[in-house]
């Protein structure tokens, strides 16, 4: 029941994002700076809550009657094979995206983008390494 309150709430709260989005779309025509871009925003997070609120609830609804699916699904989750596979996958996104990102960021450096935007990716960048190195040495000391 908790589930199917906050489901709604993710439905409710995205509907409310999104229609704000296109609300400020349409009453703001001729703004600068940050509310050009806040109405895009809202709108993106508006649908991708709305979505997943959504998706959970037709979801439980499908499965609601069917009791040994939900046992299945249940199983499928905590399933060790499973969580294995996606904490692999997870590392190689992770692989990739050290590289990936660096590349982005040397590019977008040598476009002349203004500094405080470099700056705010190379942060982020930084934020995401120095991460990784903490649970790694967090990992090895408990390993």
């Amino acid at each position: 029941m908790k589930r199917q309150f906050r489901n709604a709430g993710f439905v409710i709260i995205g509907l409310m994002l999104l229609i704000s989005g296109l609300a400020m779309v349409k009453l703001l025509p001729d703004s600068q700076g940050l509310l050009l871009a806040l109405p895009y925003v809202g709108i993106g997070l508006g649908c991708g809550i709305f979505g997943h609120g959504m998706g959970e609830i037709i979801s439980q609804k499908a499965i609601k009657n069917c009791p040994d699916i939900e046992k299945q699904i249940e199983i499928d989750k905590k399933d060790e094979r499973n969580i294995a596979i996606a904490r692999r996958a997870k590392a190689k996104a992770y692989d990739i995206m050290i590289p990936v990102f660096g590349a982005l960021l040397l590019t977008v450096a040598l476009m002349g983008v203004d500094l405080i935007i470099v700056l705010l990716l190379v942060s982020a960048y930084l934020f995401v390494v120095f991460y990784g190195l903490y649970y790694r040495v967090k990992y090895d000391r408990e390993m």
